[in-house]
């Protein structure tokens, strides 16, 4: 391969397959579930917003792309977090401990955090939630100077605890977190429609929104904007971007086959200098620079 062609395939020589051990899949209400496998590769090269393709089961040819929400390069373990919406992912989460499971991963570009922004917002919103919990763990200590806020309209895939880390500028009575969050020392609030306590009563990004609002000019040039979930969430975590001035990189969501660039099925629009580009959601992404996507062209 010439110098110029590796530079256009930088996945090239990044991806494994291998047979992963199930160690556990773990159910929480409205068909969530968190899976846990051996997957020495994938969990040595993985990055905060990268994926792995998995085969949910011998029947079924077609993988299904699943953020990474863990990876830990010493014990090889990674997790997955997923909600069951087709027959794909009921028979994934069907998968025992002690089974395999082929991975194919990991894939795609992370997410790059800028220097000097010490203050990451990080906003996951439902299944969108796995690379914020990554990106967090990645991030270290730096993450404690910023915020993770994670939205969802059922029960959280964890149990919801009151937080012990202050945050300012936020309503009162907001005060409900992520337990692993809180162990690693970094201030999370959670948002939902669905009435449930200490929760924020609107959307997550209106929270964000709230949080921003409180902050000085000098704190407003350290934030950095991370976004994950639905479409409609990441454009209005682009339109908050935008109204504050700040920089936002967003994971964005797309239909794959085959996850590694060949088939050009799930490519979105993007502006470049040179002018509009297809970009693959899968290679050239997950992670985009959220200025750059023409969220006019996003059909979801």
């Amino acid at each position: 391969m010439t110098e110029a062609a590796a530079k256009d395939r930088p996945h090239r020589g990044t991806i494994f397959v291998e047979d992963a051990e199930v160690l556990d899949v773990e159910a929480w209400p409205a068909e969530q579930f968190i899976m846990r496998l051996v997957a020495p590769q994938c969990a040595a090269h993985a990055r905060a917003g990268s994926f792995a393709h998995v085969t949910c089961d011998p029947a079924l040819p077609m993988r299904r792309p699943l953020s990474l929400m863990r990876a830990d390069p010493g014990s090889g373990v990674i997790e997955f977090l997923f909600k069951i919406v087709g027959d794909g992912l009921r028979l994934l989460a069907q998968r025992r401990p002690g089974e395999t499971v082929s991975v194919m991963g990991p894939i795609g570009r992370p997410f790059t955090p800028t220097p000097g922004r010490r203050r990451p917002l990080l906003v996951g919103g439902g299944v969108g939630i796995p690379p914020m919990v990554f990106l967090a763990e990645a991030l270290g200590p730096a993450a404690r100077d910023g915020l993770v806020l994670m939205g969802s309209e059922v029960p959280f895939p964890f149990d919801p605890a009151d937080s012990r880390l202050d945050v300012a500028h936020l309503p009162q009575g907001v005060v409900a977190a992520m337990p692993l969050m809180e162990n690693l020392g970094v201030p999370s609030r959670l948002a939902s429609l669905g009435g449930f306590p200490g929760c924020y009563p609107g959307y997550v990004t209106e929270l964000g929104r709230e949080w921003l609002r409180g902050l000085d000019a000098g704190a407003l040039q350290e934030v950095e904007i991370f976004a994950c979930g639905p479409t409609p969430m990441l454009k209005a975590a682009a339109a908050l971007a935008r109204d504050f001035g700040l920089p936002c990189q967003v994971s964005l969501e797309e239909y794959m086959a085959c996850a590694v660039g060949g088939c050009a099925g799930c490519v979105v629009q993007v502006n470049t200098p040179a002018g509009p580009a297809m970009k693959r959601v899968c290679v050239d992404g997950p992670v985009f620079e959220a200025a750059a996507v023409d969220w006019g062209a996003m059909q979801h």
